[in-house]
């Protein structure tokens, strides 16, 4: 008999799953339908609808419209084609997500509920601001609660997503060094800050310096104060970092760049974890992106949408772009312009969108708020550091844990493949748990963690999910460990197995290359693998 764990999820037997299946006729599994390329299902001399043939006249010279080459389908077609193609997605809506510093949690439908409403969804950037007062009150709602958990002095609303957000952080510190005729031109950034950090400062013309990490996972802040100098502009920081670990020496850190003479950037993409325990405002942070698509739940993915807005301190404050929504004495809102700038904001550095920012992320976001209030927003931060830390504990027996002993991680666990056999590497496990019905962590990130494996549960996954999730990355690890060879095969039952991605990713074919008559060259991507 098989055992029931105190969560209620029973483990499968292997016997249970059965062996390979037959292959089917037409490449069906059942539900799991096979879908060939467009090009494969229509063809170019065809079409679905009725087109009427073009006029013999031609008023744009030489950019008349010729044939888009594209094959022609009919409806049913088309719409099977990507219902089908949608089946194979993964989505939260099906299962954990596990990406470490993404934070792909559960979007209330409440949320969706309240983004339709036809005050909010249907509204234009163009309309008159009185048509629109509703919407305006919301924008300068959020912006109030985004400034009091944070602890900052105001707000940016306008940046579209975590990477948008640094750059007006950072356009923010430059004006305010640029008031003070002060032309500083390095940015330092730790060796456990995201990515995007290095990159927006260096497209802000800034040079950038690593600081190095300590064996523990965090700032080295002996090497930080050594650097600090009249040239240092900002400190870009990531916290809680990118090893999931919290920097106890923040307010230090702040304190000597202050001293400096430098401003600090604090990356907000892990707020998830702080959010109603910890305001940035009072770790003197002088600027902080918040990931409204992570923090606050919005939708996010697949390029957008996001949404960044970002806080200031009192000293940075003055130089936030336009335009913002301001509440005036008689009860009314307004998006301040660039035509009310010399009266109400004269020093904001310009602007950083066409419009105001996203509406559907910001009523989205307020949402959350509300219906959360103080304490469940303090709640989601300490739910989602209790999780990261159970599946810490659990696993750090069969998969390395880098920094396990310098004591409890924030909102994710990162492992490592210190411990596998010869030849296995993370990219197995990763392909084997696509087999156990999950998407794979975030892997190779952070940098200082060989092999690294970001796993972040979020607070919105039950026990019994992290539970499976456990049995599954176990049981994979040992795998690595004993170099089983069928790690190598994963995975086997996606609906299409390994790809070549190192020469996917380097030499793309990014169009149809119609077959030989010999089969040879067939269709998109055919010589990267996978059946």
């Amino acid at each position: 008999m098989t055992a029931v764990n105190p969560s209620g999820w029973r483990p499968s037997s292997p016997e249970a799953s059965g062996s390979e299946a037959a292959p089917t006729v037409t490449g069906n599994r059942a539900l799991m339908l096979e879908q060939p390329l467009l090009f494969e299902i229509g063809s170019r001399d065809q079409t679905g609808v009725d087109i009427e043939a073009l006029p013999a006249a031609n008023r744009l010279g030489g950019l008349a419209r010729g044939g888009v080459d594209l094959p022609g389908l009919s409806e049913p077609e088309a719409v099977r084609h990507y219902t089908r193609l949608s089946r194979q997605n993964y989505a939260i809506d099906l299962g954990l997500f596990p990406l470490g510093s993404c934070t792909m949690k559960h979007n209330p439908r409440l949320n969706e509920k309240m983004a339709r409403l036809p005050g909010f969804a249907d509204i234009h950037p163009l309309q008159p601001q009185e048509t629109v007062q509703g919407a305006l009150e919301l924008i300068n709602r959020l912006a109030f609660w985004l400034i009091e958990l944070t602890g900052m002095h105001s707000v940016a609303m306008s940046p579209k997503a975590g990477a948008h957000g640094e750059l007006c952080g950072l356009l923010c510190i430059r004006a305010a060094l640029e008031a003070r005729g002060d032309a500083r031109q390095v940015v330092l950034v730790p060796e456990s800050a995201h990515g995007t950090n290095p990159a927006t400062a260096a497209f802000c013309g800034y040079r950038v310096e690593n600081i190095p990490a300590t064996r523990e996972g965090r700032v080295d802040l002996e090497a930080l104060k050594a650097r600090l100098g009249s040239d240092v502009a900002a400190v870009m920081i990531t916290n809680p970092n990118t090893c999931g670990l919290f920097e106890p020496q923040m307010k230090l850190i702040s304190d000597a760049v202050h001293a400096a003479g430098g401003f600090v950037y604090c990356d907000g993409a892990n707020f998830n974890a702080i959010v109603g325990k910890v305001k940035p405002g009072d770790l003197g942070i002088d600027a902080m992106h918040i990931n409204l698509h992570k923090t606050f739940s919005t939708p996010h993915g697949g390029g957008g949408p996001g949404s960044g807005p970002v806080v200031l301190s009192e000293a940075l404050a003055p130089y936030a772009p336009l335009p913002y929504a301001a509440r005036y004495a008689d009860g009314s809102f307004k998006m301040v312009e660039e035509e009310h700038a010399a009266e109400e904001h004269p020093e904001a550095f310009g602007r950083m969108v066409a419009f105001h920012g996203q509406m559907g992320m910001f009523t989205r976001a307020l949402t959350y708020i509300l219906s959360h209030g103080a304490d469940g927003l303090k709640q989601v931060a300490e739910d989602s550091v209790l999780n990261a830390n159970y599946l810490l504990r659990s696993l750090n027996d069969v998969l390395d844990a880098p920094f396990g002993f310098s004591g409890p991680c924030m909102h994710e666990a990162i492992f490592s493949d210190k411990g596998f056999a010869e030849g296995f590497s993370t990219i197995d496990v990763a392909k084997a748990l696509i087999d156990e019905g999950f998407h794979p962590m975030t892997m190779y990130f952070p940098l200082v963690v060989h092999g690294a494996m970001l796993v972040e549960p979020t607070e919105t996954e039950s026990k019994a999910n992290l539970d499976q999730f456990i049995a599954a990355l176990r049981s994979i690890a040992g795998k690595a460990k004993s170099g089983d060879p069928a790690l190598k095969a994963a995975p086997v039952h996606a609906p299409r197995r390994r790809l070549d991605e190192t020469l996917a990713a380097r030499k793309p074919v990014l169009a149809y290359q119609t077959p030989a008559p010999d089969g040879s060259g067939t269709g998109l991507g055919a010589k990267y693998g996978g059946g």
